[in-house]
């Protein structure tokens, strides 16, 4: 998947770099800065000696030593000053000069820890939306897998309204359901009787019942491409799918993807409800008011808001897998 967040510590990263969140000096100091000097050893503080430091939107690399990846990219983010001194900007260049830095050294992978939402101030909310932008711009024209890191959920908020508006939904739609739901199923064990079948059912030609498969996931997928006037790299994109994934999609009509990625299609594709189900449906997968991952993708869906990276950040607040690959 192209942009993933994931909880971890960024030193433990296995990936070809790792950013560093540091400081002007580029000699270490507190927070994920002091975690990846000390990780790393004093090799890395050696290096990073020779580099003159580094201005506030720069970025500069050097190796990783004792982490677990090839390159450390240092950059330094703006501290919050009420947000009327460019933070905004240079903090977009923060990720912006990163990105094009690990492209140059031929990096297939990055971790991003949330830069400047620490002790600089940044506010964590509006530290995301500059972090998602700017991957997502460098992703619509580059294949990249880029983490954003995070070491708790504290450190990843989405909007509080939001929270609070799906977790109305979830009460609404989820709890009065499954309660209902188990209790239906519990009266049904009592009720059910042994159930008969007429005998002409075993007789029925297999052979005829295997030509008659309706559509399958992959070709309502490409059909849906093609409807809503789609390319096939735009598709794959907005669903925060890789290339390589959706090539074999394409190239087996019987392709049988997670439902997290069926899912990732839909909102990619903006479907309705309706549309949704029945995409599944050819993926073998079908929403429940039981399962709360489905109750929040319904939200959504529901309310006609289908970027994929707000989905996201909403599922990862309420400990749900996330969309994608």
């Amino acid at each position: 998947m192209p942009l993933q967040i994931v909880r971890n510590d960024i030193t433990k990263m296995e990936c070809d770099a790792i950013v560093n969140a540091a400081n002007s000096s580029l000699l270490g100091g507190g927070g994920v800065d002091g975690a990846i000097h000390r990780a790393a050893g004093h090799e890395l503080l050696k290096e990073c000696k020779k580099l003159g430091g580094c201005r506030t939107g720069e970025a500069k690399i050097t190796g990783a030593y004792k982490l677990p990846c090839k390159y450390v990219i240092h950059t330094v983010g703006p501290v919050w000053q009420g947000g009327n001194y460019h933070e905004e900007e240079l903090l977009s260049s923060c990720y912006r000069n990163s990105l094009q830095l690990a492209k140059v050294y031929e990096c297939e992978s990055v971790a991003f820890p949330l830069i400047s939402s620490g002790v600089y101030g940044y506010p964590k909310e509006q530290a995301l939306q500059v972090a998602i932008n700017e991957i997502c711009k460098f992703l619509a024209d580059n294949d990249m897998l880029v983490y954003i890191v995070v070491f708790d959920k504290d450190g990843f908020r989405v909007s509080k309204k939001l929270v609070r508006d799906i977790a109305e939904y979830i009460d609404e739609h989820y709890v009065e359901t499954h309660y209902s739901e188990n209790r239906s199923r519990g009266l049904s064990r009592l009720l059910r009787q042994p159930e008969t079948y007429p005998m002409q059912t075993a007789a029925l030609n297999l052979a005829d019942v295997v030509n008659q498969l309706d559509e399958s996931f992959s070709q309502m997928l490409l059909r849906k491409i093609d409807e809503k006037g789609l390319t096939d790299s735009q598709c794959y994109k907005k669903a925060n799918v890789d290339r390589k994934l959706f090539s074999k999609i394409r190239n087996n009509v019987n392709y049988k993807p997670k439902k997290t990625t069926a899912i990732a299609f839909a909102v990619a594709l903006e479907l309705s409800l309706d549309e949704t189900k029945e995409m599944l449906q050819k993926a073998g997968y079908a929403l429940s008011h039981s399962n709360k991952f489905d109750v929040i993708i319904e939200y959504f869906i529901q309310k006609g808001e289908y970027d994929i990276f707000t989905v996201n950040e909403a599922l990862f607040e309420f400990d749900q897998v996330l969309l994608g690959q």
